[in-house]
């Protein structure tokens, strides 16, 4: 069974999305892969852990790097998880490109390179905006480039958290 909630941030309306085991979704309402991992059989309930995501997100929006612990179940291929928890690790106000990236993968598999662009495919395809920080991930040439939520956003949550930003995306 799979929980649902809403957040009106202060770019736009959020759905949350949970299960017994933590976070499943966050996405702006009409971005690319809206709820894409959203199972069929879901019930609209307050849950402790939107509770909390709700409380980091106050946080977040308000220009403070959250310290709040939020349980995550990530549903995707292996690889797309894998993506995902390197996400989690981008430190606030900071950006690495989708290189960055496939260096960070190739090396913890032991192998000489691997795709920026499959590492791009999966970075898009995250379910769990902001927390995982896909949007702290830049073009080689220092540029925004493919945001779900929209450039903009990408833009503002960047400049949120300090980061400047010299491209007219």
């Amino acid at each position: 069974m799979q929980y649902v909630s809403h957040y009106l941030s202060p770019l736009g309306n959020m759905l949350l999305s949970c299960d017994d085991i933590g976070l499943t979704g966050l996405w702006f309402e009409g971005q690319k892969y809206f709820a894409s991992k959203l199972s069929e059989d879901v019930k609209e309930e307050e849950r402790q852990v939107f509770k909390a995501v709700k409380e980091w997100l106050d946080m977040y929006f308000q220009g403070k790097k959250p310290t709040i612990h939020i349980p995550l179940h990530l549903i995707g291929t292996v690889f797309e998880v894998e993506v995902w928890q390197i996400l989690g690790n981008i430190p606030y106000g900071n950006t690495q490109t989708y290189g960055e990236l496939a260096k960070i993968i190739a090396q913890k598999r032991k192998i000489k390179r691997m795709s920026a662009q499959g590492v791009g495919r999966a970075v898009g395809h995250n379910p769990i905006s902001i927390i995982l920080p896909c949007h702290r991930v830049i073009g080689a040439n220092g540029k925004l480039t493919g945001y779900a939520g929209g450039l903009e956003r990408k833009y503002k949550l960047l400049t949120l958290e300090g980061v400047t930003i010299n491209d007219d995306f």
